[in-house]
C-alpha cells in the first residue's frame, strides 16, 4: 500500500462526515456565507462586490456538491461563466 492509498483510507470517513454536516446543515451554512458577504460587501462599500458574488456562489457549489455526493443524484450542473471583459 503506498502513501497516496493510505492517506484516501483515512480520509474516507472524514469525506463521509463532512458529506453529511453539508446535506444537514447545508442552509444555514448557505445563509452564513450570504450574511458575510453582505458585511463584507458593505465594509468595502462595494468596490468588490462581483468578487464577493463570486466567491460566494463557488462556495454555495462545493457545498451543494458535498451534500449530493452519496445519495446518488447527479449535482446540478455549475452556471455559465460569465463572458471575459
Amino acid at each position: 500500500m503506498g502513501l497516496l492509498d493510505s492517506l484516501k483510507a483515512k480520509l474516507g470517513p472524514a469525506k463521509d462526515k463532512v458529506s453529511d454536516l453539508a446535506k444537514e446543515h447545508g442552509g444555514k451554512v448557505e445563509h452564513g456565507l450570504e450574511r458575510a458577504a453582505k458585511v463584507v460587501d458593505e465594509k468595502t462599500k462595494g468596490k468588490y462586490s462581483d468578487k464577493i458574488e463570486t466567491g460566494t456562489g463557488k462556495a454555495k457549489e462545493a457545498i451543494e456538491r458535498l451534500a449530493h455526493k452519496d445519495d446518488g443524484d447527479t449535482p446540478p450542473p455549475p452556471p455559465a461563466a460569465p463572458p471575459a471583459a
